[in-house]
Order: C-alpha cells, then structure tokens, then sequence
C-alpha cells in the first residue's frame, strides 16, 4: 500500500485500468468533498515484486477520504475513514483481495480511526429479491460473508445508493428502445409531439437550475446541500473535456415555450454513463420532459461510446413502502436490470467510540435533514 504522488489526471488514467473503475473514486470527485471538510488519501497497489525485486504494474486503487472529529483533550486527532464505491481492485483475486483488506485495516490504526467505511461496487446480485428474474453473484456472496467474519459492520448510514438499476447501451439503439415499457415509449413520443426541445445546457443555466433542484427536492421529500456545493460540483464536471481516462459532465435541458421545465445532468468516467442529478418544475410535466430527456441522455452516452448508463438508484425494500418506490416506478420504465451491490461496511477501530458515534449520527443527521429542508423550502418560497 502505497501513497499516490502523482497528479489528478494520473490518478484518473491509472484507475481507468483496474477493473470496475468507478466515478466516484476519481481525483475530481475527491477534491470537490474538500468543500464538506474531507481530506483525500489515494493510495495504490503495486502486483507482488518480481525475482529482481522490482514492482510492477498497478493492481489496486483507494482514494480514501478522511475527516478529523472536532474534539479536544484526550479525544483530539480522532477521525472517520471512507472509501466512496471502493477499493477498486479485482475482486475475485483471493490473495489480493486479502492483502488490500489487511493494509486498509492496519492503516485505520495508525490514523487513529474511530472507524473504516467502505462501499465496494461488489455485485451482490441482480433482478428483484424474490422475483424470478433473480440471479445471486456467488463472488458477492462470498465477500458478504467474508466481511462479516472479519467483524465489519453491515453499516447503518448507507451514503450511496446500495441498489440501482443499468441499462447496457452495447445493444443496438432500436433494441434499447424495445426494452423500454410501452408507456415510456409513448410517452416519449408525447413529449416530442407536444412541443418539448431537449438543448446542451451551459454554465449559465447552472444558477437557476440550482432553484428548480431546489423546488424538486420539496416536492419529492429529499434533502440537498447548499448552492455553492452543486454549482462547484456542477461547473467542475462540465468544464472537463470529453475524456477516456478522465470524468466529465453534460448537462441536457428540456424546454416548452423557451421555458426550462427540466434538466439532467450525466457525469460519464471510464466507458460508463451516471445520471446523478435531475429536476423538473410542476408546470408541464403532464408534457412528460422527463421521458424524452433520458431517451436523449442514453442516446447521447451510447453516442460517446459508453457501455452503460446507470439510473444512480433503486429502494433499499423493492416494496410501495419504500421512499423510492415512485421514482423507481419511472426508473423501471427504461428498461434496465436491478442491481443490487453490498452496501457499505464498517470496521469500527475503536468499538467504544464507533458505538457511540452511531447512536448520536442519526440524531445529528436527522436534525440537519430538518433544517436542512427548512433551508430549501424558505429560497423555494421565497
């Protein structure tokens, strides 16, 4: 386990190699939870030293954040650890599967963790639990249990979405099309019919989108961050250039009249096409903009070369008692197969302490959502 010194681009090119490389482990994305107080920590792995004692190539990435506890006296120098949609590595390599695990542990120790959190894009298994288009990774499974028996903690504060829902855009477009639900499709084509124009957006759209994620995040119950964090994301990810071994964004707005009633934003990394944002406003959405505006983003990543396009989440409990049902309702439209991955785990270093931090987070964390949607609902009004 080594420190990474090399630059962002560096970082970037190197994990495109490594199998399952994810978006959310990149250099850019690192950087940008500057803004929320983490530190970045990437660290890589070398293959086993040849006969001459030389290293070769690369076999493993983590770009660990790192966020100290502001505490004084004996508690002082404290921190969490976590790993976004990682260690990257090839999982099915027993050996090193182990190596990485073991490093990771003994490094928590010497930072004086409290806890590790990982979120390792470890397929877990496919189809809805219980439906007949279930299949279990076996690979999945394995390293489940494996955790488990090493005293990792199936977290409860999951950061990302465990589950989501892919769309393989290796398949020819009209095949794409065919899979979608039959309302999707007609749908998409009322959009059209009814007058919806789908643009590129630019950085000048950025600010007033801000407000429509706004006035989405009240209508739907989520909570989102401040403006100044999105707009940094946002303008970020769209100045990239297009890239193979880089992350980039585009930005696609709908518009009925010349008036924006829609918007997505689709960051791509490594071959794979993220939808991580999208809003709308209560006026015209019986025009059905969302519809044609993921058929256009599909066609766009697919356009570029990507080999998927993930819906970036899916219910926790496929059941109309999940939060996400309604969204997954329109997400399942599309076409795409469930994926469900191993969520994130933690190790807690210190028991005492990660007990204790895991009574109050919830509490903590729940007062802020409150505020939090407080907040959006006053600009909203406002």
């Amino acid at each position: 386990m080594k420190p990474f010194s090399g630059t962002t681009a560096e970082w970037d090119s190197m994990l495109s190699g490594l199998p399952n490389p994810h978006l959310l482990q990149t250099g850019e994305w690192a950087a940008l939870k500057a803004i929320t107080g983490w530190e970045a920590l990437p660290f890589t792995w070398d293959d086993e030293p040849s006969g001459q004692g030389i290293s070769g190539q690369k076999v493993a990435a983590a770009m660990i954040i790192k966020k100290g506890l502001p505490l004084g006296g004996l508690l002082s120098g404290l921190s969490i650890l976590y790993i976004p949609k990682g260690p990257v590595l090839d999982w099915q390599d027993d050996l090193l599967r182990t190596r990485v695990m073991t490093d990771l542990v003994q490094f928590s120790r010497r930072q004086h963790a409290i806890f590790i959190k990982i979120d390792p894009d470890v397929i877990l298994g496919t189809g809805i639990p219980g439906s007949g288009d279930e299949q279990l990774n076996p690979l999945g499974l394995t390293i489940r249990d494996e955790l488990s028996n090493s005293g990792w903690i199936f977290s409860r504060d999951q950061i990302q979405f465990r589950n989501s829902l892919l769309i393989d855009l290796v398949r020819p477009e009209d095949e794409i099309l065919a899979g979608f639900k039959q309302k999707t499709r007609y749908n998409i084509n009322l959009a059209t019919r009814k007058g919806i124009q789908v643009r590129e957006g630019t950085l000048a759209d950025l600010e007033p989108l801000y407000r429509l994620y706004a006035e989405t995040s009240v209508r739907d119950g989520f909570v989102i961050r401040e403006q100044a964090y999105y707009l940094s994301l946002w303008k970020s990810f769209l100045a990239a250039p297009v890239s193979s071994h880089s992350p980039f964004a585009r930005l696609l707005v709908a518009e009925f009249d010349q008036a924006v009633v829609a918007a997505v934003f689709i960051f791509v990394f490594a071959g794979k096409a993220y939808y991580l944002y999208g809003m709308s406003s209560a006026q015209h959405r019986e025009l059905m903009p969302n519809h044609l505006l993921q058929w256009e983003a599909i066609n766009w990543a697919k356009r570029l070369g990507c080999t998927s396009y993930d819906l970036w989440g899916a219910p926790e409990e496929f059941s109309e008692h999940d939060p996400l049902w309604g969204v997954y309702r329109f997400k399942s439209g599309l076409g795409g197969t469930v994926v469900r991955t191993l969520g994130a785990w933690d190790l807690p270093i210190k028991p005492v302490f990660y007990q204790a931090y895991t009574q109050i987070l919830p509490r903590i964390l729940g007062l802020m959502r409150r505020r939090g949607k407080n907040q959006t609902r006053r600009l909203v009004e406002g």
